[in-house]
């Protein structure tokens, strides 16, 4: 059998375990398992080795329900798994199902509903079966949309979530193989239709295969290149991280006082890399702003020329006190949520978590912008108390407790009524783990 179509073993993925670790004694494992060969090759192969370990496996199934078999589908992986002992369970997606961009939103909706469950089970170790195929076609992909370093590096084999680790143990080894293991398992699998729908960018790069592989882009190739871009990727990460320490003061109330100079004095791509993180955790948002807003905006920070000041993904951006301050854009914020009836945990602004102890009926409380208006509604009760001092600017967009109408708690000015405990958790963190390599 050629290299490249022999079955992945006990002994190969463990070492491929290995490089994704350390693990606890006795590891619990969660699997992301659509029916594919792929995740489930990843999750026979968990199995053996957890067991090995004194741990044990999950296998996860999200049924999007986008098409008609989808949830016979999950059942029928339930099954095989089953008769081989291994726990399942599945997720199903309830939507709302958007009329664009359909497919990025049920990516985010498996992510979603797998580190949830993760969360809920105190499961830290969450492995999808993303293989060294699937590395070269992002390279691909992701030179056609025009990305940068971070782009190109690929996906990362270790991803800090909030609750679990997102493990990709799989990126160095040819689908083939996988395909192999299964084979030799006598485990019958899956397939997807859309796979084979060229309706999708990737399944037109999988389609052109050959060609690529004629003018010496082959899986492997590709996979070895955007390694290569990844611990470029990893260096240039420490180095924003540097600037990001010297230059950032982070505020507890979701804000950030920025010292121009470690900037301005880092080469130009690392001082924009730490901003755009700024920018990204301050205003909530996933993704960092636009690279010529962005550079529009460094310009005039570096430059003393702020003015007036500028927005910015989400933000504001002023001069304060011979530093810069970094702010929420109060015409940004999100609307006004409800408070889960029987407590619980909710995020608001994509940048704060509350939590809310159970027993209280939270029928009626809201939490949402402290506003312009909310000075004057509590003007005589911060007096009184001393309000803890933050810049003006800064205090529309705080959050605040609210129940039918009435004005309940401002937390980060230190008036607090409602029994809740409030954190600033954006959906970026200023710095993560790093994107790591293996």
């Amino acid at each position: 059998m050629a290299a490249g179509r022999t079955p992945l073993d006990d002994a190969a993925f463990a070492s491929a375990m290995a490089a994704v670790g350390p693990f606890e004694p006795a590891p619990d494992l969660a699997v992301a398992v659509s029916g594919g060969a792929d995740s489930l090759a990843l999750v026979l192969l968990a199995d053996r080795w957890v067991r090995a370990h004194g741990g044990s496996v999950v296998a996860l199934t999200v049924d999007h329900r986008l098409r008609a078999a989808s949830t016979a589908e999950a059942g029928q992986v339930a099954r095989w798994l089953g008769a081989r002992g291994i726990r399942h369970e599945t997720l199903a997606w309830q939507g709302p199902y958007p009329l664009h961009d359909l497919q990025a939103a049920a990516r985010a909706a498996r992510y979603r509903l797998l580190g949830e469950w993760c969360r809920r089970a105190g499961v830290l170790h969450l492995l999808t079966a993303h293989h060294q195929d699937d590395q070269a076609e992002t390279l691909i992909l992701r030179l056609g949309r025009g990305s940068g370093l971070a782009g190109l590096a690929g996906m990362a084999p270790i991803v800090e979530a909030d609750h679990h680790r997102l493990l990709r143990p799989l990126l160095g080894v040819p689908a083939a193989r996988l395909k192999a293991a299964l084979e030799s398992m006598g485990q019958p699998w899956l397939e997807d239709p859309s796979n084979d729908n060229p309706a999708f960018a990737r399944v037109r790069v999988r389609t052109r295969k050959t060609l690529l592989a004629d003018v010496g882009l082959t899986p492997e190739r590709l996979a070895d290149t955007s390694r290569h871009l990844g611990r470029a990727r990893a260096a240039q990460e420490r180095q924003v991280e540097r600037v990001l320490v010297a230059g950032v003061d982070l505020h507890p109330a979701g804000f950030a006082l920025l010292d121009p100079r470690p900037f301005a004095l880092a080469p130009d791509e690392i001082g924009l890399r730490a901003l755009a993180a700024i920018v990204a955790t301050i205003g909530g948002e996933e993704f960092p702003p636009r690279f010529d807003r962005l550079e529009r905006a460094a310009r005039a920070i570096f430059d003393g020329a702020l003015g007036g000041g500028r927005t910015l993904g989400g933000c504001r951006i002023l001069p304060w006190r011979g530093r810069v301050l970094v702010l929420r854009e109060p015409a940004s914020v999100a609307p006004p949520m409800d408070f889960p009836v029987a407590g619980g945990t909710l995020s608001w602004d994509r940048r704060f978590l509350v939590t809310l102890p159970a027993g209280p009926d939270w029928r009626g409380f809201r939490i949402g912008a402290f506003g312009i208006e909310g000075p004057a509604t509590m003007s005589g009760i911060v007096q009184a108390l001393g309000t803890p001092h933050l810049p003006s600017g800064v205090r529309p967009s705080l959050p605040a407790f609210w129940r039918e109408g009435t004005l309940l708690s401002v937390p980060h000015l230190g008036w607090m009524r409602a029994g809740a405990v409030i954190r600033f958790r954006p959906t970026r963190s200023l710095t993560g783990s790093g994107f790591t390599v293996v």
